[in-house]
């Protein structure tokens, strides 16, 4: 069966002096597996209704973090906790949802008989049209799940995860196999239950989601927190920004230019990186009047990450 640990009994996170306290967090956690260091002094803590994305290369200990958080794992040394209590409790569990990377549900059975096998686990599910709403999946509610595609198996594998309606919600790859439109819809999902007072877990290579759904992004690399900020923070960790333009200059009067951190040309059309965007640019004016198609872009984080990640590599 998928691994669906679900909620029923929403509640309030417990408050202390007007602050909310971690519904989830990790104490300075370490994993080991024989010679292997998975995880190495970690301390994460996730808040009532913010969407956090553990960012890493592969290998980085994500998916260690998170079988710790869920239980499913127990930690060398350091701490687990759900709710403030051991994440294996089954009263904790049942406040819990998991869409895990691997995941599979019997392939004869349809949906709607999943989603009601899956709902009969709780005292106080969520309705069974409310998370078809939610997952988009009134087109093949009643088909085998066999048939399905792969986006359409990934979003009844995300209605499982969330048919005991839980506080805390954890999501590994949730849109692997999604088109364009499927994937855009689930965020639209994803940011509405975090309205609603669910802490979201989310794990995943797409840069743009993380980007586009979280409210904080940490970054981990060799089990330990490389950087922890809201998007724009870890952006700003950047090399700078990049300009794109058509000009007449060749590669070598691009990479001759003051600031210039990185140069690719293709024909007439040239992309430049830079720490000082408009000190480059009045020199690109200057050295070509006839410049055109201007685009000067913010800091992308595709190439933050890729920036901390091989410092990390650089350093180790």
């Amino acid at each position: 069966m998928a691994t669906a640990v679900v909620t029923s009994f929403p509640s309030p996170a417990p408050v202390v002096s007007g602050i909310h306290q971690p519904v989830a967090e990790l104490q300075r956690v370490s994993k080991r597996f024989a010679a292997q260091t998975a995880l190495s002094d970690l301390s994460l803590a996730l808040h009532p209704g913010e969407i956090v994305a553990l960012l890493g290369p592969n290998g980085a200990g994500k998916s260690t973090a998170v079988r710790c958080l869920l239980g499913l794992t127990p930690p060398t040394s350091g701490t687990a906790r759900i709710f403030g209590q051991d994440p294996r409790d089954p009263a904790t569990r049942t406040r819990i949802g998991a869409m895990l990377q691997v995941g599979a549900a019997p392939e004869m059975l349809t949906p709607r008989e999943h989603l009601q096998l899956f709902r009969s686990y709780y005292p106080n599910p969520m309705p069974l049209a409310e998370l078809a709403r939610i997952a988009g999946l009134q087109s093949f509610l009643d088909r085998r799940f066999g048939t399905l595609s792969g986006g359409q198996k990934q979003r009844t594998l995300f209605a499982l995860a969330l048919a005991g309606d839980p506080d805390v919600l954890f999501l590994d790859e949730p849109t692997v196999g999604m088109d364009i439109e499927a994937r855009r819809s689930l965020w639209a999902a994803i940011r509405a239950l975090a309205g609603r007072g669910k802490t979201i877990l989310l794990t995943t290579h797409y840069l743009e989601e993380a980007d586009a759904l979280a409210s904080r992004i940490v970054v981990l690399a060799k089990g330990r927190v490389l950087r922890e900020g809201t998007p724009a923070e870890i952006k700003s960790s950047s090399t700078g920004r990049t300009i794109r333009c058509r000009t007449s200059l060749t590669l070598a009067d691009l990479e001759a230019l003051p600031a210039v951190a990185l140069v690719q040309q293709t024909g007439t059309h040239a992309t430049l990186t830079t720490p000082q965007p408009e000190r480059l640019l009045r020199e690109l004016l200057v050295r070509d009047p006839q410049l055109s198609e201007l685009e000067v872009l913010p800091p992308a984080l595709e190439d933050a990450f890729l920036a901390l990640t091989a410092d990390s590599a650089a350093v180790n």
